[in-house]
């Protein structure tokens, strides 16, 4: 049992990670005159060095900014391309019938990261990046302490080509990333070229010589996209549109909301359901090109609000045609406030290091298909479906109320559903809706957090230990498979409210055993 969650108040402006140290990076720079955006990279750039085994330079980004009560949140999709030697064909030739997690090349799209960076800094930086980005290259020059999860983790990429990390660090040791070093100061000095056109696409290109060309890196990953929007539980819900599965966070709470489901074992029951019915089908609906209206279409909610069983736990099947991340939220003083998740998607991602950068490639094809003709299939120059799934809540009139998000694979949209119903519903502050017991649908053969819909698997739904002891026999008697999990299962959730007295009171995940939400 982790320690309780604590929400903290703040004045004017707040930064809420999985890590003190980038916490703390983001509130220097709020101190000294960035933006909730420069606060963001700021603490991105610092966790892309102490926190390897969650996200990266060498992973994808999304992002959503409120700046405008009057406007929709500005919405950034930095996720990556395949390369143009991505041959599907090949693949199923050297008998994959999946993309492999490790080890493989073809699980790695073009990271989008820094592209993600330098667009969302040049539309809403204040200072400059080599300010910005000056504690992040101070831990990667003078050494940061291993925190617990990354010392636990470290021992499965010992050994791995170009590995900086100790092969079995210790908690408290200190440890320096000069690759990642010479990458942030690239970066902050020469832009996209000091880092695609430099060390890590060198390293890049080496480590794919047939996946990847020149061309391939020279077009920026980042764009502007059309945010996703939905009205539920009083308030407007925005998130990020396909690849990203954000549409399902909002499915899911359109699903639930007329049946207003209580706080017990009855309400959870209800929470599952709507999670499931949004979520079964994502397979073959979750694709790059997916018409978010198609996703969301008024039709479709009601027919699967109608399939919910008060009584009794449904069976929804997926169709037969068939992480790990690091989520931070910040807000400034004057009302920007910033829903940013950077991955590496499975852990340290692929186990492949671009060259002598030191820096670990993300496994972001693992949502590709090998299927022949599916709509995600993998091939040269096509965006994988993504799990990543930021979240932002406005009042009906614009303002603010909410920025939230977190990591946990398949399992994100069903844990800020959680969120969602606590906060908006019950009333719960930020602090006690992340503490509170999680839940979340499962195969009963685990694949590991991205496999919750590959069909031929029968689902159960886990629980943390501290769930009430009612609502886990509730389920039971409903007629769910219930098992108790470790709460390492259940993601690192962070978020940020604007309360009605208009300060800030926001929450750190305490699964993440080192987050921090602090505020000025």
């Amino acid at each position: 049992m982790f320690a309780p969650s604590v929400t903290r108040h703040a004045p004017n402006a707040m930064v809420s990670t999985i890590d003190h140290l980038a916490t703390t990076a983001g509130l220097d720079v709020l101190r000294r005159g960035g933006s909730a955006v420069d606060a963001a990279l700021g603490a991105n750039a610092v966790l892309a060095v102490t926190s390897s085994h969650m996200c990266g330079m060498g992973g994808d980004l999304w992002a959503l900014v409120h700046h405008d009560d009057a406007a929709p949140p500005a919405t950034l999709d930095a996720s990556g391309r395949a390369g143009s030697g991505a041959d599907p064909g090949r693949a199923r030739a050297d008998g994959l019938a999946r993309i492999p997690l490790n080890g493989d090349i073809r699980a790695v799209t073009v990271p989008g990261a820094v592209d993600g960076w330098l667009a969302l800094h040049e539309r809403f930086g204040r200072l400059p990046l080599s300010d910005v980005f000056a504690a992040a290259i101070g831990f990667a020059c003078d050494g940061f302490p291993v925190a617990p999860i990354l010392a636990f983790m470290a021992p499965d990429v010992a050994g791995v080509a170009h590995n900086e990390l100790p092969a079995a660090p210790r908690t408290g040791e200190i440890v320096t990333r000069p690759g990642s070093a010479r990458a942030l100061e690239a970066i902050a000095t020469r832009g996209r070229a000091g880092f695609y056109g430099g060390e890590f696409g060198e390293g890049l290109l080496a480590a794919g010589p047939e996946e990847f060309t020149p061309a391939d890196l020279d077009v920026t990953q980042a764009r502007w996209v059309e945010p996703v929007t939905l009205d539920a539980f009083g308030h407007r819900l925005w998130t990020t549109p396909p690849t990203s599965q954000g549409y399902l966070t909002l499915l899911g709470a359109a699903i639930v909301d007329p049946l207003r489901p209580a706080p017990d074992a009855a309400g959870t029951h209800l929470l599952v359901e709507a999670a499931a019915l949004a979520a079964h089908d994502r397979p073959t609906v979750l694709f790059e090109g997916a018409d978010p209206a198609d996703l969301l279409a008024p039709d479709t909610i009601a027919e699967r609000r109608a399939a919910i069983d008060p009584e009794r736990a449904g069976h929804v099947a997926a169709p037969e045609w068939s992480g790990d991340t690091t989520y931070l939220c910040a807000i400034d003083g004057d009302g920007m406030g910033v829903s940013l998740i950077n991955s590496n998607a499975n852990g340290f991602g692929s186990r492949i290091i671009a060259g002598s950068s030191g820096i670990f490639l993300h496994d972001r094809g693992l949502g590709f298909s090998l299927q022949p003709g599916h709509p995600a299939e993998y091939g040269p120059g096509r965006r994988p479906p993504h799990t990543l799934s930021p979240a932002l809540v406005t009042h009906p009139d614009g303002r603010l109320r909410t920025v939230l998000g977190t990591m946990g694979g398949d399992t994100q949209p069903q844990i800020l559903l959680q969120l969602l119903a606590a906060t908006l519903l019950h009333g719960r502050d930020a602090g006690a809706a992340i503490g509170q017991g999680r839940w979340k649908i499962a195969p009963d053969d685990d694949g590991g957090g991205f496999d919750t819909w590959r069909p031929g698997h029968g689902r159960e739904v886990r629980i943390e230990d501290h769930v009430p002891v009612g609502t886990r026999d509730g389920l039971m008697s409903l007629g769910h498979q219930v098992k108790v999990a470790h709460s390492g299962e259940f993601g690192h959730a962070h978020m940020i409210e604007v309360s009605v007295h208009g300060s800030l009171a926001g929450a750190a995940d305490p699964r993440a055993l080192t987050g921090m939400a602090a505020g000025l």
